[in-house]
């Protein structure tokens, strides 16, 4: 998975070039933007909790499948979207290493409820287990395949979702102002998906991505 410099000068400043261009698996809706909001020590504690009570038993899941044990990505769609629900956690210490903001899918009815789906041309998130697979560039720049793993997403291959960034993702906390979505991609900040790649780059074995609710 590990890029040359050449791409890794596309991933920096492809995304001036792809604003405004959408692929057709992920048209995206810009959000309004609010200044930072702070989350307290008492919602912290709780998110970690719920990190944690995914993580049991996870590592030898993940060494059974030949996957990274040590690292994997979490999105918890449970938290609000203009909040940093996308987490980079560390399973041997059962902690956060970083944290960003990441899209949920549109689905067919716009709502305020999240909708979830693994049906082709749902727009939804699809909740489950994922395999990030090899990397390429495409029309937002990078992004990263994904595999499901599970019965919730095993169509993500089907639906062409991948984890790639979008200019429309802020890098910081907007609640309470919901943030873009997508037609189902887990989509990040461009700052954001250079940081994840980092780890995805480094890793000799792939990583799991994680989406629940």
């Amino acid at each position: 998975m590990r890029l040359g410099i050449g791409v890794f000068l596309l991933l920096l400043f492809g995304f001036v070039i792809h604003k405004k261009i959408l692929e057709p698996q992920d048209k995206i809706s810009a959000p309004k933007s609010l200044p930072a909001d702070s989350i307290s020590a008492d919602e912290v504690a709780k998110t970690l909790e719920r990190l944690r009570l995914r993580s049991s038993g996870l590592r030898k899941f993940l060494a059974d499948k030949k996957m990274n044990a040590s690292v994997c990505f979490f999105a918890d769609m449970s938290i609000a979207s203009g909040r940093p629900r996308f987490f980079v956690f560390d399973l041997a210490n059962d902690s956060t290493l970083t944290r960003g903001l990441v899209t949920n899918g549109s689905g067919r009815i716009q709502g305020s409820a999240v909708q979830y789906s693994n049906e082709v041309g749902s727009l939804c998130t699809s909740l489950g287990r994922y395999k990030v697979g090899r990397s390429y560039m495409g029309k937002f720049g990078l992004a990263y395949k994904l595999d499901g793993m599970d019965a919730t997403n095993d169509n993500a291959m089907k639906r062409f979702l991948v984890l790639h960034s979008h200019p429309c993702v802020p890098e910081d906390d907007v609640w309470p102002e919901k943030i873009c979505s997508s037609w189902g991609c887990p989509t990040v900040s461009p700052m954001f998906l250079i940081k994840l790649s980092t780890y995805l780059q480094h890793s000799d074995k792939p990583m799991l991505l994680w989406v629940f609710n």
